[in-house]
């Protein structure tokens, strides 16, 4: 989780990624360097304090504790399209863009205000190293992590799986990152990878497209940005087609999920989505500084999915 900090260096990293149209590269940094023997420990951790004896409190805490602390930031969020979310009655996947370590919040809002008590997060193992009061308030969430550079297939293949269908079979909301890696307060939606769409055609639940618009506003955050206000776009539900096999479901779901978010895109910005790179793609920034060197437009022109 990296909310203070320069971003120079990560904003530069973005705009590499874009040249090389790598729009699930890592650009963050500082993360620990791992082995995967300690990926693993940390999943295995994970579970296995799900078994002691006080879990059951501790994670009912830490669920008022994440739904007052979602509720507290989100008091000036806008939502658009809460209907959608409401009429969802059983598991679904919901998916959004990745931007902030805070955006999970929005969401977690908007499911508390569509009547829905949980909200279970796919999340990247390396989250599990946190210490004190944050280290315990991630290992008692409702999260399901994914071993991304781990070497153990089995978990990827069928643990992770099976707790995911698990969590699905008792009605539950499950928010997914199709885009994968944070882009920190990077405004546009990036290209989908096929894992959620995958897991909802499997379990044969829905996929909720949100897209979270970023606005700015005239109040200074910090030396590099200005304060920021979230916008939840929540679009109308997609399911996978009975008919159909799951992997032709995914590639329908996928490539109807990323039409959602650029469509919600360019209504909230009034502009086509392209990729081409522009100092305004990152909200709130004012350091204009890094760019002043080149003046040309940067961007990846592959094509969507």
């Amino acid at each position: 989780m990296m909310i203070g900090g320069s971003k120079r260096a990560v904003i530069e990293n973005m705009k590499q990624a874009l040249l090389a149209s790598d729009q699930h590269a890592k650009v963050e940094l500082g993360d620990p360097d791992l082995t995967a023997y300690e990926r693993q420990q940390l999943v295995d951790d994970f579970f296995a304090n799900q078994n002691k004896p006080l879990f059951k409190l501790q994670r009912s805490l830490t669920r008022w504790a994440a739904n007052l602390l979602s509720r507290s930031l989100n008091n000036k969020t806008k939502f658009i399209g809460l209907d959608n979310l409401a009429t969802v009655k059983g598991g679904a996947i919901v998916t959004s863009n990745h931007f902030n370590p805070l955006e999970n919040t929005a969401i977690r809002t908007a499911a508390l205000k569509t009547g829905h008590k949980h909200l279970y997060i796919v999340s990247q193992e390396i989250n599990l190293i946190e210490t004190g009061f944050l280290g315990s308030l991630v290992r008692h969430y409702d999260l399901l992590p994914v071993m991304i550079n781990g070497n153990n297939p089995t978990y990827m293949a069928h643990t992770f799986p099976e707790k995911l269908a698990d969590v699905l079979g008792q009605n539950e909301l499950v928010l997914i990152y199709p885009e994968q890696e944070m882009w920190y307060n990077y405004r546009k939606p990036r290209f989908l990878q096929r894992g959620a769409y995958f897991y909802a055609a499997k379990n044969q639940v829905p996929i909720v497209p949100c897209f979270v618009e970023i606005r700015d506003y005239d109040k200074i955050e910090n030396d590099e940005f200005l304060a920021i206000q979230f916008v939840v776009h929540i679009m109308p539900a997609i399911y996978p087609t009975p008919d159909k096999s799951v992997r032709e479901n995914s590639q329908i779901l996928m490539q109807a999920d990323y039409e959602a978010k650029k469509a919600a895109y360019e209504r909230a910005y009034q502009k086509p989505l392209t990729y081409d790179f522009e100092v305004g793609d990152i909200a709130g920034w004012r350091d204009e500084t890094i760019y002043q060197k080149e003046s040309e437009n940067y961007g990846a022109k592959a094509n969507p999915i």
